[in-house]
């Protein structure tokens, strides 16, 4: 079975919907390629990709419906990413941490698809594929949704209006002009190594324009909820960061569970203790920057980086600049 790529049937609702708005025998047509006819009440469960593909082929060419896959991709919000997704995306500091998880997490939607993002020039490209269908007619309306569900996840740090100035597909597939006239700002590329989308490497700093972070239902033996651990402890911590953090055992007595069970609660959304003082670090050193004239390397000291050559490489990793350039680039706004 681990041969069989599949996806959400989250993925499919939106084709089905297309079909059946017109009036079509939408559920004839599911069964004849062997799918589920009961998509609403199964979206977080899995089917086969390759006969959804086909089955949004058949839609498409039945119809003469133009450019299905985009016009399915209008129909999905960022809130139809996989539950365990959307938390980890909304616990992430900022738009680069939440990419790097994205594309760790990646196989949660599709379980072939492989993210990554590639830097060019002055901008860095989101990139996903779905390994072992090279070559495969129709993946365009696979990859609309895969390029589409990126410029969700950028709107969480960059606002509702933003656009990426590049869509490319595998596919050797070129939108329609009125599909093209959605996105006036942008070019379309067909043929790519993979599908991707570009965002400008200064708004990979951008932070979480979430005022809450979205709950997790996962709770075990004791009851208390991953999200209010990690919310005790983001207001906890940076009153130790300038003395060293407490460890993982001293942090799990202190919340009365095992070690084992405080772990697995930082698991289920994507983080591990060492990862969450990263960054509580963060968050408290962007604050600093922004807020205070401190010195860079007084800030490093008070957020208990070990030296200022740690810290820009910590803070790099977490905001894709320096603490310098993040300081220039937000402290006039």
């Amino acid at each position: 079975m681990n041969g069989i790529p599949l996806t959400r049937c989250q993925f499919l609702i939106p084709f089905a919907v297309i079909h059946n708005d017109i009036g079509a025998p939408t559920e004839a047509l599911l069964a004849k390629f062997r799918l589920p006819t009961s998509l609403e009440e199964k979206a977080d469960h899995y089917v086969p990709i390759l006969p959804a593909i086909r089955f949004a082929e058949a839609v498409q060419r039945s119809q003469g419906i133009t450019d299905i896959g985009f016009q399915a991709s209008r129909l999905l919000q960022f809130c139809h990413l996989s539950e365990k997704l959307r938390i980890i995306i909304g616990h992430s500091p900022t738009l680069l941490a939440a990419l790097q998880q994205v594309c760790k997490w990646a196989p949660l939607e599709d379980t072939n698809l492989t993210m990554w993002l590639e830097r060019c020039d002055d901008t860095v490209r989101i990139c996903s594929k779905l390994i072992g269908t090279t070559g495969l007619l129709h993946l365009e309306h696979s990859q609309w949704l895969q390029n589409v569900f990126p410029i969700h996840i950028v709107r969480q740090f960059t606002g509702p209006d933003w656009t990426p100035s590049t869509i490319a597909f595998e596919a050797n597939y070129t939108p329609s002009q009125e599909t093209q006239s959605f996105w006036p700002n942008t070019r379309f590329l067909s043929g790519q190594h993979a599908s991707w989308i570009d965002v400008h490497v200064s708004q990979l700093s951008c932070p979480n324009l979430a005022i809450e972070p979205p709950p997790n239902p996962y709770e075990d033996e004791d009851q208390t909820s991953p999200t209010e651990i990690v919310r005790t402890l983001k207001l906890m911590l940076p009153s130790y960061l300038d003395e060293g953090a407490p460890t993982v055992t001293e942090i799990a007595e202190m919340a009365g569970i095992s070690v084992r069970s405080f772990q697995r609660k930082l698991s289920s959304m994507g983080l591990s203790y060492s990862g969450l003082v990263d960054v509580v670090r963060f968050e408290s050193a962007a604050k600093r920057l922004r807020d205070t004239d401190a010195k860079i390397i007084d800030v490093a000291f008070s957020c208990g980086y070990a030296d200022p050559a740690h810290f820009t490489r910590a803070f790099r990793r977490i905001s894709g600049t320096t603490p310098r350039e993040f300081r220039d680039q937000w402290r006039p706004r």
